[in-house]
């Protein structure tokens, strides 16, 4: 009974098809900007690179940074929350992408 879920298990993880190398997605980040805020402030993935991993990933539920001022949002809306949850996460990232990334998110 064991050999058998195993064998379903493996026929299951064969018919997969191969994970995305990170080498193909290299291209469509944006560049930090260390003076830019909202948009201009890069740190993320670019529309392009969102769509290549949605075509490599089909099913995915990807999306752009939301860079909306938070004074311009429906504090009710989702992109609103999206934007808390991701500053809330994003909370201890030192890094030079990851300071573009929040000034990116408006953070």
């Amino acid at each position: 009974m064991l050999q058998k879920q195993l064998l379903r298990h493996l026929a299951v993880e064969m018919s997969k098809p191969p994970a995305p190398s990170k080498k193909k997605s290299l291209g469509y980040y944006n560049k930090a900007n260390p003076t830019g805020t909202g948009a201009k402030a890069g740190g993320g993935m670019s529309q392009k690179g969102v769509n290549k991993y949605k075509k490599d990933n089909p099913g995915s539920k990807l999306k752009t940074a939301v860079t909306t001022p938070p004074s311009k949002l429906d504090p009710n809306s989702k992109a609103a929350k999206r934007r808390k949850s991701f500053c809330a996460r994003s909370k201890g990232w030192t890094g030079e992408r990851g300071k573009a990334a929040r000034r990116r998110w408006n953070c």
